[in-house]
């Protein structure tokens, strides 16, 4: 048997295999993804609230259950060349998909801190309710996870107060620069 033959079709397999692992890295760099969501930012943003810990449990007083006014919030790490900020609050555990409890775009960048109960200076967004403040957690059964996630973006965002989330989600496409979110749960007794 001549062994030459096996070890040069070994050889082309693994140039082949190296090539195509290349081609579609590069693409992979060129390729532009439609949904803010899905990107990977450059940098991450740190997003804390003294009333609850990261996937810890959400106190009463900022449910329906309770006050039902927005936790305090803290906010680090934005890039300085960010122009805006965006928050969007949602439960992804809703029995009839992803509800919306708060959309807030257009935050100015050098926000710190969201007072508790307080919105935040921008321009308001619809949830699920058509509200345009926060709503809290009201699960219908269970323990739901509250996603609250905070963006950078490079823009001003030029939409309508009462734009929907899925229209801020648009507006923000390829112009992320970082995101943070927080996860607090919530269950009623």
């Amino acid at each position: 048997m001549n062994w030459r033959v096996p070890l040069v079709g070994m050889i082309v397999v693994i140039l082949v295999g190296f090539g195509a692992k290349t081609f579609w890295q590069n693409q992979a760099k060129n390729f532009s993804d439609s949904s803010p969501i899905k990107s990977i930012p450059v940098e991450k943003i740190t997003l804390t609230s003294s009333a609850f810990e990261d996937s810890g449990t959400i106190p009463s007083k900022y449910t329906c259950d309770g006050d039902n006014i927005s936790p305090p919030i803290e906010i680090g790490g934005v890039p300085a060349e960010a122009r805006t900020l965006a928050l969007i609050m949602d439960d992804p555990d809703a029995p009839s998909g992803t509800w919306v409890h708060w959309v807030k775009f257009n935050i100015p960048p050098e926000t710190k801190n969201i007072e508790e109960g307080k919105e935040p200076l921008g321009i308001s967004g619809k949830g699920s309710e058509d509200n345009i403040s926060y709503q809290g957690p009201c699960p219908p059964s269970g323990e739901h996870h509250y996603v609250f996630t905070v963006y950078a973006l490079d823009t001003f965002l030029k939409l309508e107060s009462g734009a929907s989330k899925k229209e801020v989600e648009s507006a923000m496409a390829g112009h992320l620069l970082a995101k943070g979110r927080m996860v607090g749960l919530y269950s009623r007794k």
